[in-house]
């Protein structure tokens, strides 16, 4: 019994004894189970990151290929390159050429557009002094806007062609010109004088010498009937007689025939028929057909374009006549229902055409001379003049004006 009390407390501690082992190994099993779970999970990380680095480097490893193909498509053997600096060098050679060529190309261009600039600027030299010399050739007291504008069109062409004009030289043109003008206007106003004068002389002159004949001639039959008046006179003794009558009545028929030649040289009816227009003060085909007796026919016109209009008159027709009052009579007549005014047919001027006037005129007349289109200068001027040019003209005038002013105070 106590043999199988021993053995079972034997079995018993054995039992608790190996219950004891198996559970350390138990535990112990478990801990490495739990360290080989970490390790496998370590494991398995690591694999994955390796397979990731792997796909990574797999990825470069085809970049890197395809980097190295392109390098090795890039590589050019020596062979190429010798090629290719054969081909370099002749291109360098063919261009060096080339520009050799270009160069004596523009070389040649240069001198060729050299001589053609020299060519064109003595042209336009030669073009801009003939001009400024018929310019100045044609200028006028009444012209002075139009010429200032044709020089500057001169000088824009001259431009245009490529003949420089500089702004001083254009400047110097201009003044030039200005001067010309007014040495023009001073010499118009001394020949005007001039010209009154001499006329006024020669008006004078005549007169004195028609006066001094006729007195002569009326003196002479004054004096021969006179003398024959007396003779009779003193044969008859203070007697009446027929003889004395007649001489009486010879001698009055004398002085009334000298009054009567007198009369009819005071009353001649030569003289000129005048056609003019003023477009500027009437407008287009506006006519005023007069006549006048004055030895200078043109001094009428003048005087009709005094202060009373903007602008002076233009001659259409001056015609001679040894009857001027029944030519322009005739005229009147013919155009009496083309008349402007015609409550007053004193009043000269006809709205018409100057064809029509030249019809007339041949009929009454015979052919004639005349100028269709009016030159209406000044009318013309006066539309196109600037600031400057109206300035200009009226300090000239002003100038002439004070100058014959300064004349008259001191004569």
């Amino acid at each position: 019994m106590l043999y199988v009390f021993t053995f079972s407390m034997g079995l018993v501690a054995g039992s608790v004894c190996v219950f004891l082992v198996l559970a350390v190994k138990r535990i112990r099993l478990n801990e490495q189970k739990s360290k080989q779970d970490a390790q496998g999970k370590n494991i398995r990380e690591t694999l994955q990151a390796t397979k990731t680095k792997k796909q990574e480097l797999e990825q470069q490893a085809a970049q890197l290929q395809v980097q190295q193909k392109e390098i090795d498509a890039r590589v050019v053997s020596y062979t190429e390159l010798q090629q290719e600096n054969a081909i370099i060098k002749r291109d360098l050679q063919n261009i060096d050429v080339d520009l050799r060529k270009v160069q004596l190309d523009r070389e040649l261009q240069r001198k060729t557009q050299e001589t053609l600039d020299q060519r064109s600027n003595d042209l336009g030299g030669r073009y801009l002094k003939e001009n400024i010399k018929w310019i100045g050739s044609s200028l006028t007291t009444n012209n002075f806007v139009a010429s200032n504008q044709r020089l500057q069109k001169v000088i824009e062409r001259c431009r245009g062609i490529g003949f420089d004009v500089s702004a001083k030289e254009e400047a110097s043109l201009l003044a030039d010109l200005k001067e010309e003008y007014e040495k023009i206007v001073r010499a118009a106003f001394e020949r005007e004088e001039q010209n009154r004068i001499k006329t006024q002389i020669r008006e004078e002159q005549r007169l004195e010498r028609e006066i001094e004949r006729e007195l002569k001639q009326l003196d002479r039959e004054r004096a021969a009937i006179q003398a024959a008046l007396d003779k009779a006179l003193a044969e008859a003794e203070d007697q009446h007689s027929e003889e004395i009558e007649r001489l009486k009545a010879k001698l009055a028929e004398a002085e009334e025939k000298s009054q009567r030649a007198i009369s009819r040289a005071q009353m001649t009816k030569s003289g000129h028929v005048y056609i003019i227009s003023n477009i500027g003060s009437f407008g287009e085909g506006v006519f005023k057909i007069g006549m006048t007796r004055r030895l200078e026919p043109r001094d009428r016109v003048r005087e009709l374009s005094c202060a009373s209009v903007p602008f002076p008159f233009d001659v259409h027709m001056m015609i001679s006549s040894d009857n001027a009052p029944a030519l322009e009579n005739s005229l009147h007549k013919a155009m009496h229902k083309t008349r402007v005014n015609k409550a007053n047919p004193r009043k000269e001027f006809f709205k018409t055409d100057i064809d029509a006037i030249c019809q007339v005129v041949e009929e009454n007349h015979g052919e004639v001379q005349y100028v269709a289109d009016p030159e209406a200068l000044e009318y013309r001027q006066s539309l196109t003049i600037s600031d400057e040019d109206l300035e200009f003209v009226e300090s000239v005038y002003d100038a002439m004006d004070e100058e014959n002013e300064t004349v008259a105070e001191d004569e």
